[in-house]
């Protein structure tokens, strides 16, 4: 059996920010509340700001590891508990609200994402995990939280998200028509002919027009641009879809089966003159040029 020695050593040398908390004044603090009524926790906290300070300030640090004091930059445990202020502020009322609703509603374990702040100043997200230690779940007067810091990563996902939204911008706003569309169920059409051993696609196509015809059908339109309703007269997306049957019709059957030969031949960057049709039924003379992406 470990010693409590040992236990020690686990503590302070364990590889994530570990906190040992007394919550007991929060209990009495529940209590309280409860006495008087209050059946909500979230409205009651809601209703007041100044309570969730009030829950806050019940919340006694009892001790932290060594990498809680790495974590936020601390030299001892004095110093960082003397600015607990700066570490516990600013964006984390929400994530803090959620916890003290999980303690009112006598879930002793849960865990949740929050902010806090380095002694530095330097913004650290984490995920927290909260646990009132068994033989104390009367009185919460040992509480174990640990941190891990994913600041890293929450930077990455909202980088990708700003990228996202950047390109979404270009799409949106180009001055050109864009579509992007999904042929997987096309190749999937082209491979079967393949495995049947067809090789003159041209022949075949002449010989079976139908088979144009259906790839066409098969093809799906994931979105498109402003600029391709202005173009094509619809109103919204789904009108525009709604009546795609309007759009690629006669003449297009012809150039659909010349994409096809490309995309028989490995040709997935392609250019040509087509014709479509607006929804009010102009003829479109369009310079199309297809690509199909490397991923």
């Amino acid at each position: 059996m470990p010693s409590s020695t040992d236990y020690e050593s686990m503590f302070e040398f364990a590889p994530m920010s570990l906190w040992i908390e007394d919550y007991s004044g929060l209990r009495q603090l529940f209590e309280s509340w409860r006495s008087a009524g209050v059946v909500d926790l979230v409205a009651h906290l809601n209703a007041e700001p100044g309570r969730v300070r009030e829950c806050m300030a019940q919340l006694r640090v009892v001790s932290v590891n060594q990498s809680t004091l790495n974590l936020f930059g601390a030299q001892s445990q004095a110093e960082l508990l003397s600015q607990l202020g700066n570490v516990f502020r600013d964006d984390m009322t929400a994530p803090v609200i959620y916890e003290l609703d999980q303690l009112w509603q006598g879930k002793l374990c849960f865990d949740n994402q929050t902010v806090n702040y380095a002694l530095d100043g330097r913004r650290l997200d984490v995920h927290v995990r909260v646990r009132v230690l068994p033989g104390y779940e009367a009185s919460w007067e040992r509480v174990l939280v640990s941190l891990d810091d994913i600041t890293a990563r929450v930077r990455a996902e909202q980088l990708r998200l700003e990228s996202e939204r950047y390109a979404r911008e270009l799409f949106e706003r180009s001055p050109v028509s864009l579509w992007v569309e999904d042929f997987s169920a096309v190749k999937v059409l082209l491979d079967d002919i393949r495995k049947r051993g067809i090789s003159d696609f041209t022949t075949f196509i002449k010989v079976h027009p139908e088979f144009v015809t259906r790839c066409m059908r098969e093809i799906r339109v994931i979105d498109v641009n402003r600029e391709t309703l202005r173009m094509f007269g619809a109103t919204d997306k789904g009108e525009l879809l709604d009546n795609l049957s309007e759009i690629f019709r006669d003449e297009m059957q012809d150039s659909f089966a010349e994409q096809l030969l490309d995309l028989w031949n490995g040709k997935m960057l392609q250019q040509r003159e087509v014709i479509n049709y607006g929804l009010t039924g102009d003829l479109l003379n369009i310079h199309m040029q297809f690509a199909v992406l490397e991923d």
